[in-house]
């Protein structure tokens, strides 16, 4: 695994790419940091995710593939 920052808060996470579907994703100390989420907890009227996502993480993950910060292994 390894560590990467979400571009728009600076959250720490640990993640691997398995193949371009699909990332596995550990949180550092949880996912209190991570402003979406906390927008989220702050706006009653919606229902939580089932599995929680932030949309700027997973943005963040793509261009470090993007741009080779992130390998992906070989089909």
């Amino acid at each position: 695994m390894q560590l990467l920052s979400c571009r728009r808060c600076g959250t720490s996470v640990l993640v691997k790419k398995n193949s371009l579907a699909q990332t596995s994703v550990q949180w550092n100390g949880g996912s209190g940091g991570c402003a979406e989420f906390a927008e989220r907890r702050a706006a009653p009227a919606q229902a939580p995710a089932v599995i929680p996502t932030c949309a700027q993480l997973r943005d963040s993950i793509e261009d470090a593939v993007r741009n080779g910060l992130l390998s992906v292994p070989a089909p």
